[in-house]
């Protein structure tokens, strides 16, 4: 498929009687999770490396479409210079090579410390991936990547490479009144949203707001240019995360929708094909 979306977790309580049924059981969620959408952003292999037979786990229990989207460990990431753990990220990769055809794009998130002056570090380590087997994304957040010189240097070595760009998109919950639901997701960085694909495929993070109206002008963006990369033939990876992630399925299920609307070609949602129970049908 061109188009994958989802949420950036499937192990979520809070779902339980909204997007799960009731009395959905906890090892049931990604099961749950797999009819509704398409690809997950695998954030919890950023705190531990989950082991094989979990991972055999992960594979049964979803759909043949389905993409896992993993982040690289924070001990790859977030321990200084990339090049000394190249080791431990092939180690990650092959570990997560268990997932067979459901494994999407892994990505790497630099942290806030990791600037341009690292470039040929971070050159070094992409040029060590199995790129050419895998598909490796990257994100940045140290603001001097977002200068125009840099991010033309960093764009072309991606592209170079055929190395994805990770697009962070932050407006949501740094454009609207201050708001204490939304306090502990500006931690994420406000650094500007620079659209530019390095790769035939890119990874798409909308940090939402719980409120679908400071949500509506940026998705309303990004459905054109999810339009356009579609018809230049890219596989896009849409990922929804909010503060309130009670709020994450609907904020996806309402872009899906929106890109119905105007007619952009991308696969109907699973979500979508779920018969309704015998207690909802009551309601009619």
């Amino acid at each position: 498929m061109p188009f994958y979306l989802g949420c950036a977790v499937w192990s979520y309580k809070g779902w339980t009687g909204d997007f799960y049924p009731a009395k959905s059981r906890p090892q049931d969620f990604l099961s749950l999770y797999s009819d509704r959408f398409t690809a997950v952003e695998g954030n919890t292999t950023f705190y531990a490396v989950p082991n094989a037979a979990t991972i055999a786990r992960w594979q049964a229990k979803t759909p043949p479409q389905f993409k896992f989207c993993p982040k690289f460990p924070k001990t790859v990431t977030h321990g200084g210079l990339l090049a000394p753990q190249i080791a431990e990220a092939l180690a990650f990769i092959e570990r997560m090579s268990g997932l067979g055809d459901k494994l999407g794009p892994i990505f790497a998130q630099l942290p806030p410390t990791y600037g341009p002056q690292f470039l040929d570090d971070l050159t070094a380590f992409l040029q060590a991936l199995p790129r050419s087997q895998r598909e490796i994304a990257l994100e940045v957040r140290h603001p001097n990547w977002f200068q125009d010189s840099h991010t033309r240097k960093l764009s072309t070595r991606l592209q170079q490479l055929g190395v994805g760009k990770v697009l962070l998109d932050t407006r949501p919950i740094y454009n609207c009144p201050d708001d204490p639901q939304i306090a502990s997701e500006r931690r994420k960085p406000n650094v500007p949203l620079q659209a530019i694909a390095t790769a035939d495929f890119s990874l798409i993070r909308f940090i939402s707001h719980p409120k679908s109206e400071f949500n509506e002008p940026y998705l309303q963006e990004w459905a054109q240019q999810v339009d356009c990369w579609l018809r230049q033939g890219k596989t896009l990876y849409f990922f929804v995360h909010c503060p309130l992630e009670e709020r994450s399925p609907h904020t996806a299920r309402d872009f899906q929708q929106l890109l119905e609307r105007q007619a952009t070609p991308v696969p109907s949602l699973p979500w979508d094909r779920i018969a309704l129970s015998p207690q909802q049908l009551t309601l009619f």
